[in-house]
C-alpha cells in the first residue's frame, strides 16, 4: 500500500551533465523502472507554473494516465523567510499558482518549505549546480533578524498558502528541511501553529537521520497521520540480489542502518502514500568532468529495486495498525 514514486528533479538537468528530459520522458522513465508515479518540480522546464496553463496541466495528466501513471505531488521550492517584502510576496504568488497547477494536474499533495535558498546553476558543460552559493547568500540576508523573527514569516506565508491549498482541495505537505525546519520537533510546531488540516507533513528519513533521530520508528509515530509524503534518495552500487545489495553512498549514510525501521513505522501508522526517489545533490566527477545521464539512469532503476524489496521485506513483518 506504500508506492514509489519518481521525483522529477532527478532529471531537472541540475545534477548531471546533459539536458533535462521532458515531462512525457520522465513519465516514460517512471514506468520503465516501475515507479507507480511521478512529482513534478517546480523549476523550469518541469512545472514552473509561468509555463504550465490549465492546458499543459490537464494534457500532462492524460499522457501520465495513459502510460498508468499517477501525479502524485507537485514540489514547490519556496521560500517564505526573506525579510524583503517584494521576495517574500513573489514567493507567495509562486505557490498559489502551484496549488492551482497541482489541482489542474491532479496531483493531492504540493510539497513546501518553510525556507528554501536555491540552487546555482552550473556555468560550464562539464560542471552541475551547485548550493554553497545560495546557501551563502540567504544567510546573510538573514543576519540582522532573530530566529523568531524568521520563523515568523514562514507561518505568516504558509497560512496564506494553507488557505489556498484548501480552496483547491489540496494538501500541503511541509518537509522537515533546513533553513528555520532543522527537525522533526520544527516541523510539527509549525504545523501545529499554521493550525489547518490542509498543511500536513512530508518527513524524510535521510533528513531525519542527518538531523539526529536515533528512533525512526517513534519519530514516525510522532508524526502520524500527518504524514502526507515522504522522499528517499542516494546512489547504488549493484552488489548482490538480497536487500542489501543497493548501498547509498553520495553522503556516508547506509539505507540499511535507518531505513527498514522507518519502513516499518510508516507500516505501523497506516501510510498509504508515496515515497518518492530523489537523485537532488552534487554527483561525482569522472576524469573532471560531470557524470551524465547514464549515472541517473543507473541509480533511478537501482533505487526502484532497493525500495520494493524493503517494502515487501517491511511487509511480511510489520501488520498494519489500524
Amino acid at each position: 500500500m506504500i508506492k514509489i514514486g519518481l521525483y522529477s528533479i532527478t532529471y531537472l538537468g541540475v545534477w548531471y551533465r546533459g539536458a533535462a528530459l521532458t515531462l512525457e520522458q520522465v513519465i516514460a522513465r517512471a514506468r520503465e523502472y516501475g515507479y507507480a508515479g511521478i512529482e513534478i518540480d517546480g523549476k523550469r522546464p518541469h512545472g514552473n507554473p509561468i509555463d504550465l496553463a490549465p492546458a499543459r496541466c490537464r494534457d500532462v495528466r492524460r499522457i501520465a494516465e495513459d502510460a498508468g501513471i499517477e501525479i502524485y505531488a507537485i514540489a514547490a521550492n519556496n521560500d517564505f523567510s526573506s525579510p524583503i517584502p517584494e521576495h517574500r510576496e513573489s514567493q507567495l504568488a509562486y505557490v498559489r499558482d502551484l496549488v492551482r497547477m497541482a489541482a489542474d494536474a491532479g496531483a493531492p499533495v504540493l510539497r513546501v518549505f518553510a525556507a528554501w535558498p536555491g540552487v546555482t546553476l552550473a556555468n560550464r558543460s562539464e560542471d552541475a549546480g551547485r548550493y554553497d552559493i545560495a546557501r551563502r547568500i540567504w544567510a546573510a540576508t538573514h543576519e540582522a533578524f532573530g530566529v523568531e523573527q524568521t520563523w515568523e514569516r514562514c507561518r505568516g506565508g504558509l497560512i496564506e498558502a494553507a488557505r489556498w491549498a484548501a480552496d483547491h482541495g489540496v494538501t500541503l505537505a511541509l518537509q522537515n528541511h533546513p533553513p528555520v525546519i532543522e527537525n522533526v520537533a520544527d516541523m510539527l510546531r509549525m504545523i501545529a501553529e499554521v493550525g489547518s488540516p490542509s498543511l500536513k507533513a512530508c518527513y524524510d528519513a535521510p533528513l531525519a537521520k542527518q538531523q539526529g533521530v536515533a528512533d525512526m520508528r517513534r519519530a514516525v509515530r510522532d508524526v502520524g497521520s500527518l504524514q502526507a509524503l515522504s522522499h528517499f534518495g542516494g546512489e547504488y552500487a549493484e552488489e548482490g540480489t538480497a536487500t542489501r545489495g543497493y548501498v547509498r553512498q553520495s553522503d556516508g549514510l547506509v539505507a540499511e542502518d535507518f531505513y527498514p525501521e522507518f519502513i516499518r513505522g510508516l507500516r505501523e501508522i497506516g501510510y498509504e502514500g508515496y515515497l518518492g526517489y530523489e537523485l537532488c545533490h552534487p554527483l561525482p566527477r569522472v576524469e573532471g568532468v560531470t557524470v551524465g545521464i547514464d549515472f541517473v539512469d543507473r541509480n533511478a532503476r537501482l533505487a526502484a529495486e532497493y525500495m520494493r524489496a524493503l517494502l515487501a521485506s517491511a511487509a511480511e513483518r510489520v501488520p498494519i495498525q489500524r
